[in-house]
Protein backbone atom coordinates (compact mmCIF):
# COMPACT_ATOMS: atom_id res chain seq x y z
CA UNK A 1 0.00 0.00 0.00
CA UNK A 2 1.06 3.76 -1.09
CA UNK A 3 1.44 4.35 2.72
CA UNK A 4 3.95 1.89 3.72
CA UNK A 5 7.48 3.30 2.94
CA UNK A 6 8.92 0.13 4.31
CA UNK A 7 7.88 -3.54 4.57
CA UNK A 8 9.18 -6.66 5.37
CA UNK A 9 7.69 -9.86 4.45
CA UNK A 10 8.49 -13.19 6.76
CA UNK A 11 11.73 -11.54 6.95
CA UNK A 12 14.43 -14.55 9.27
CA UNK A 13 17.24 -15.00 10.13
CA UNK A 14 19.38 -18.27 11.28
CA UNK A 15 22.89 -18.29 12.45
CA UNK A 16 23.82 -22.18 12.56
CA UNK A 17 20.51 -23.08 14.07
CA UNK A 18 19.74 -20.35 15.76
CA UNK A 19 16.71 -17.94 14.56
CA UNK A 20 17.54 -14.47 15.45
CA UNK A 21 14.81 -13.03 13.77
CA UNK A 22 11.78 -15.30 12.75
CA UNK A 23 9.16 -14.85 9.81
CA UNK A 24 8.86 -10.60 10.99
CA UNK A 25 5.87 -8.99 8.92
CA UNK A 26 6.66 -5.41 9.48
CA UNK A 27 4.82 -2.14 7.96
CA UNK A 28 6.45 1.20 8.58
CA UNK A 29 4.04 4.26 7.59
CA UNK A 30 5.33 7.13 5.66
CA UNK A 31 5.69 10.39 8.05
CA UNK A 32 5.41 8.41 11.22
CA UNK A 33 7.64 7.40 14.31
CA UNK A 34 7.83 3.82 14.32
CA UNK A 35 9.70 2.46 17.89
CA UNK A 36 10.75 -1.78 17.64
CA UNK A 37 11.25 -2.79 21.44
CA UNK A 38 11.52 -5.91 23.24
CA UNK A 39 13.81 -7.63 25.86
CA UNK A 40 17.26 -7.83 25.20
CA UNK A 41 18.49 -10.47 22.53
CA UNK A 42 14.75 -10.26 20.94
CA UNK A 43 16.20 -9.64 17.80
CA UNK A 44 15.92 -6.09 17.19
CA UNK A 45 19.65 -4.93 16.01
CA UNK A 46 19.78 -8.09 14.04
CA UNK A 47 16.58 -6.51 12.28
CA UNK A 48 18.65 -3.25 11.52
CA UNK A 49 21.06 -4.95 9.91
CA UNK A 50 18.98 -6.89 7.86
CA UNK A 51 17.38 -3.88 6.51
CA UNK A 52 20.67 -2.25 5.73
CA UNK A 53 22.26 -5.36 4.54
CA UNK A 54 25.20 -5.88 7.15
CA UNK A 55 23.41 -9.10 7.11
CA UNK A 56 21.99 -11.24 4.19
CA UNK A 57 18.12 -12.84 5.30
CA UNK A 58 18.07 -16.26 5.42
CA UNK A 59 14.50 -16.07 3.99
CA UNK A 60 11.94 -13.35 3.29
CA UNK A 61 11.59 -10.02 1.53
CA UNK A 62 12.08 -5.90 2.09
CA UNK A 63 10.32 -3.72 0.34
CA UNK A 64 11.26 -0.13 0.16
CA UNK A 65 9.16 2.16 -1.70
CA UNK A 66 7.10 -0.44 -3.33
CA UNK A 67 10.18 -1.78 -4.48
CA UNK A 68 12.04 -5.35 -3.17
CA UNK A 69 15.12 -4.42 -2.04
CA UNK A 70 16.41 -7.85 -0.59
CA UNK A 71 19.45 -8.32 -2.57
CA UNK A 72 20.82 -4.89 -2.74
CA UNK A 73 24.17 -3.74 -1.74
CA UNK A 74 24.62 -1.59 1.18
CA UNK A 75 25.62 1.24 -1.02
CA UNK A 76 22.77 1.01 -2.87
CA UNK A 77 20.60 0.67 0.52
CA UNK A 78 21.74 4.13 1.16
CA UNK A 79 21.59 5.58 -2.12
CA UNK A 80 18.23 4.72 -1.57
CA UNK A 81 17.67 6.89 1.16
CA UNK A 82 17.75 4.64 4.57
CA UNK A 83 20.60 6.05 6.86
CA UNK A 84 21.11 4.15 9.52
CA UNK A 85 22.71 5.58 13.04
CA UNK A 86 24.38 3.27 15.32
CA UNK A 87 24.39 2.58 19.51
CA UNK A 88 28.12 4.06 19.39
CA UNK A 89 28.19 7.36 18.37
CA UNK A 90 30.00 7.09 15.04
CA UNK A 91 31.37 11.14 14.45
CA UNK A 92 35.38 12.23 14.17
CA UNK A 93 36.27 12.92 17.30
CA UNK A 94 39.35 15.17 16.27
CA UNK A 95 37.16 17.39 13.50
CA UNK A 96 35.14 20.52 14.42
CA UNK A 97 31.31 19.82 14.49
CA UNK A 98 31.31 21.81 11.35
CA UNK A 99 33.38 19.93 9.55
CA UNK A 100 31.56 16.49 10.57
CA UNK A 101 28.55 17.70 8.87
CA UNK A 102 30.51 19.23 5.72
CA UNK A 103 31.94 15.84 5.21
CA UNK A 104 28.78 14.29 5.33
CA UNK A 105 27.34 17.33 2.47
CA UNK A 106 29.67 15.65 -0.06
CA UNK A 107 27.87 12.64 -0.48
CA UNK A 108 25.56 14.59 -2.79
CA UNK A 109 28.68 16.56 -4.73
CA UNK A 110 30.64 13.48 -5.93
CA UNK A 111 34.01 14.36 -4.18
CA UNK A 112 33.13 12.88 -1.54
CA UNK A 113 37.01 10.34 -2.07
CA UNK A 114 39.00 13.43 -3.31
CA UNK A 115 41.43 13.42 -0.29
CA UNK A 116 43.69 15.79 -2.00
CA UNK A 117 41.33 18.42 -2.77
CA UNK A 118 42.05 21.43 -0.14
CA UNK A 119 39.62 22.66 2.84
CA UNK A 120 38.55 25.58 0.81
CA UNK A 121 36.92 23.08 -1.50
CA UNK A 122 34.31 22.83 1.00
CA UNK A 123 33.45 26.21 1.93
CA UNK A 124 30.24 26.11 -0.28
CA UNK A 125 29.16 23.58 2.01
CA UNK A 126 29.30 25.90 5.18
CA UNK A 127 26.30 27.54 4.39
CA UNK A 128 23.98 24.05 4.01
CA UNK A 129 26.10 22.59 7.53
CA UNK A 130 25.24 25.70 9.52
CA UNK A 131 21.47 25.44 8.47
CA UNK A 132 21.55 21.79 9.62
CA UNK A 133 23.38 22.40 12.93
CA UNK A 134 20.83 25.23 13.63
CA UNK A 135 18.19 22.75 13.20
CA UNK A 136 19.70 20.80 16.04
CA UNK A 137 20.37 22.96 18.19
CA UNK A 138 24.07 23.24 17.88
CA UNK A 139 24.98 26.15 15.78
CA UNK A 140 26.63 27.88 18.77
CA UNK A 141 29.44 24.62 18.46
CA UNK A 142 30.08 25.02 15.05
CA UNK A 143 34.20 25.65 15.59
CA UNK A 144 34.65 23.14 18.86
CA UNK A 145 36.51 19.73 18.27
CA UNK A 146 34.16 17.26 18.23
CA UNK A 147 35.59 15.55 21.33
CA UNK A 148 34.56 17.78 23.51
CA UNK A 149 31.53 17.90 23.25
CA UNK A 150 28.99 16.52 25.85
CA UNK A 151 27.40 12.83 24.88
CA UNK A 152 24.00 14.09 24.10
CA UNK A 153 25.51 16.46 21.90
CA UNK A 154 27.31 14.27 19.79
CA UNK A 155 24.04 12.60 19.32
CA UNK A 156 22.81 15.33 18.45
CA UNK A 157 25.24 15.50 15.92
CA UNK A 158 25.10 12.04 14.88
CA UNK A 159 20.99 13.26 13.88
CA UNK A 160 22.83 16.24 12.38
CA UNK A 161 25.16 14.25 9.63
CA UNK A 162 22.11 11.66 9.10
CA UNK A 163 19.93 14.37 7.81
CA UNK A 164 22.91 15.56 5.75
CA UNK A 165 22.55 12.27 3.18
CA UNK A 166 18.66 13.70 2.57
CA UNK A 167 17.20 10.15 4.34
CA UNK A 168 13.81 8.92 3.37
CA UNK A 169 13.84 6.84 6.45
CA UNK A 170 16.22 7.03 9.39
CA UNK A 171 16.76 4.25 11.71
CA UNK A 172 17.96 5.21 15.00
CA UNK A 173 19.36 1.97 17.11
CA UNK A 174 19.05 3.35 20.44
CA UNK A 175 19.58 6.90 20.49
CA UNK A 176 19.35 8.32 24.00
CA UNK A 177 21.24 4.69 25.27
CA UNK A 178 23.66 5.76 28.39
CA UNK A 179 22.26 9.69 28.82
CA UNK A 180 21.29 11.29 31.71
CA UNK A 181 17.51 12.55 32.20
CA UNK A 182 18.31 15.96 30.91
CA UNK A 183 20.69 14.49 27.39
CA UNK A 184 17.43 12.01 26.83
CA UNK A 185 14.58 14.66 27.06
CA UNK A 186 16.67 16.98 24.65
CA UNK A 187 17.47 14.17 22.08
CA UNK A 188 13.73 12.96 22.55
CA UNK A 189 12.46 16.41 22.08
CA UNK A 190 15.01 16.40 18.86
CA UNK A 191 14.03 13.79 17.35
CA UNK A 192 10.40 14.69 17.42
CA UNK A 193 11.59 18.00 15.77
CA UNK A 194 13.21 16.15 12.73
CA UNK A 195 10.58 13.34 12.12
CA UNK A 196 8.71 16.27 10.70
CA UNK A 197 8.21 15.20 6.77
CA UNK A 198 10.26 12.37 7.68
CA UNK A 199 10.00 8.77 8.77
CA UNK A 200 11.68 7.53 11.07
CA UNK A 201 12.26 3.99 12.58
CA UNK A 202 14.14 3.47 16.03
CA UNK A 203 15.18 0.99 18.21
CA UNK A 204 14.38 2.06 21.83
CA UNK A 205 14.49 0.82 25.28
CA UNK A 206 13.50 4.05 27.25
CA UNK A 207 9.72 3.76 27.38
CA UNK A 208 9.48 7.18 28.25
CA UNK A 209 10.79 8.15 24.98
CA UNK A 210 8.87 5.27 23.55
CA UNK A 211 5.49 6.25 24.90
CA UNK A 212 6.29 10.23 24.45
CA UNK A 213 7.03 10.26 20.53
CA UNK A 214 5.94 6.65 18.88
CA UNK A 215 3.14 7.08 16.89
CA UNK A 216 3.31 2.63 16.70
CA UNK A 217 5.31 0.47 18.47
CA UNK A 218 6.49 -3.12 17.57
CA UNK A 219 7.65 -5.22 20.42
CA UNK A 220 9.66 -8.33 19.60
CA UNK A 221 10.68 -11.18 21.51
CA UNK A 222 12.77 -13.91 20.41
CA UNK A 223 13.20 -12.74 17.18
CA UNK A 224 9.10 -12.77 16.55
CA UNK A 225 6.32 -10.03 16.70
CA UNK A 226 4.62 -10.32 19.81
CA UNK A 227 2.30 -7.13 19.86
CA UNK A 228 2.29 -4.20 17.67
CA UNK A 229 -0.18 -1.34 18.18
CA UNK A 230 -0.04 2.62 19.97
CA UNK A 231 1.66 2.52 23.28
CA UNK A 232 -1.36 2.42 25.23
CA UNK A 233 -2.59 -0.58 23.09
CA UNK A 234 1.05 -2.46 23.83
CA UNK A 235 1.98 -1.81 27.14
CA UNK A 236 -1.25 -3.09 28.75
CA UNK A 237 -0.81 -6.45 26.18
CA UNK A 238 -0.55 -9.44 28.98
CA UNK A 239 1.89 -11.03 26.35
CA UNK A 240 4.14 -7.87 26.47
CA UNK A 241 4.30 -7.89 29.92
CA UNK A 242 4.95 -11.49 30.35
CA UNK A 243 7.91 -11.67 27.73
CA UNK A 244 9.45 -8.63 29.72
CA UNK A 245 9.11 -10.52 33.14
CA UNK A 246 8.61 -7.89 34.79
CA UNK A 247 11.46 -5.91 34.17
CA UNK A 248 9.92 -3.74 32.20
CA UNK A 249 6.05 -4.59 33.39
CA UNK A 250 6.98 -2.13 36.39
CA UNK A 251 8.00 0.72 34.08
CA UNK A 252 5.01 -0.11 31.54
CA UNK A 253 2.45 0.10 34.28
CA UNK A 254 4.21 3.70 35.83
CA UNK A 255 3.80 4.99 32.29
CA UNK A 256 0.13 4.03 31.87
CA UNK A 257 -0.38 5.24 36.07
Amino acid sequence: MSDAILETRGLSKAFRGFTAVDSVNLRVQRGHIHALIGPNGAGKTTFFNLLTKFLVPTRGKIFFDGKEITRDEPAEIARRGIIRSFQISAVFPQLTVRDNVRIALQRDTGLSFHFWRGEASLEHLNARAMALLAEVGLEAFADEITVNLPYGRKRALEIATTLAMKPSLMLLDEPTQGMGHEDVDRVTQLIKKVSEGRTILMVEHNMRVVSSIADRITVLARGSVLAEGDYAAVSSDPAVMEAYMGTMQGKLEGMRA
